[in-house]
């Protein structure tokens, strides 16, 4: 198993950058996929960013990418979450999980979801 704790979130004004960290446990989180989601009041949890355990490869949801970047480092058995250009409707908590399913983007192939780190953009 593999537990996280995110942390890293606050307030920013638009246009602002904020980075996000998690910090995992676990002897195998190099061989986990790592992802990043986010959900704001009234809607459901979405995927934001997800990683592959080497961090070879990496994948964005549309509304992020070019703005949004994850890396990990396996020794660290942190993940981060650089956020850039951020828009008010950034705003949200952002969770942090470990992949256990087949896709790069479910939240269903995801668990072992973090406490959330509230992230609040003004405009």
């Amino acid at each position: 198993q593999v537990q996280v704790v995110e942390s890293g979130g606050g307030l920013v004004q638009a246009g602002g950058s904020l980075r996000l960290s998690c910090a995992a446990s676990g002897r195998t989180f190099s061989s986990y996929g790592m992802g990043w989601f986010r959900q704001a009041p009234g809607k459901e949890r979405e995927f934001v960013a997800t990683i592959r355990g080497s961090g070879s490869n990496t994948y964005y949801a549309y509304s992020v990418k070019g703005r949004f970047t994850i890396s990990r480092d396996n020794a660290k058995k942190t993940v981060y979450l650089q956020m850039s250009s951020l828009k008010p409707e950034d705003t949200a908590v952002y969770y942090c999980a470990a992949r256990y399913g087949s896709s790069w983007y479910h939240t269903a192939d995801f668990g072992y979801w973090g406490q959330g780190t509230q992230v609040t953009v003004s405009s």
